[in-house]
């Protein structure tokens, strides 16, 4: 008897916590992409590909993904319309960020890459639990 109200509490705990650990991926992960993708807009194209052989264009649209993304994580929440929009926007940055995760290992290492790899990661967290078929 005494397991079963631990386990009890215990479960109430974590989804008593769950919400709030997403609100706070979602929010970094937001002001996350909003500066990268906006930065993009705001550099030169020599700044923006001086380390990355990569065509300005192509940057720029990837900087265009990831505010629209980071907005895709919040806003859809936020406003309460459309709610099934935020993992998919947490797919397509989780998309982005295995792009740049392989393209940082190939140009500086594997050491760097570590952080678009765990921002990805983050990202499947969000997609994950916010997919519709979980609250079912």
């Amino acid at each position: 008897m005494t397991t079963i109200s631990v386990q009890s509490s215990s479960r109430i705990r974590r989804e008593s916590i769950l919400p709030y650990a997403l609100w706070s991926a979602q929010a970094l992960l937001a002001l996350t992409f909003l500066v990268a993708g906006s930065s993009k807009f705001l550099m030169s194209s020599q700044d923006l590909t001086k380390d990355i052989d990569l065509p300005v264009a192509f940057l720029r649209f990837i900087g265009v993904c990831e505010v629209f993304g980071a907005f895709g994580l919040v806003l859809p929440g936020l406003l309460r319309i459309r709610r099934g929009l935020t993992p998919i926007a947490a797919c397509g940055l989780v998309i982005i960020m295995i792009g740049a995760t392989v393209v940082t290992i190939v140009s500086m290492g594997i050491a760097p890459a570590l952080l678009p790899l765990v921002v990805g990661l983050i990202a499947a967290f969000v997609a994950y639990a916010r997919w519709p078929w979980l609250s079912e």
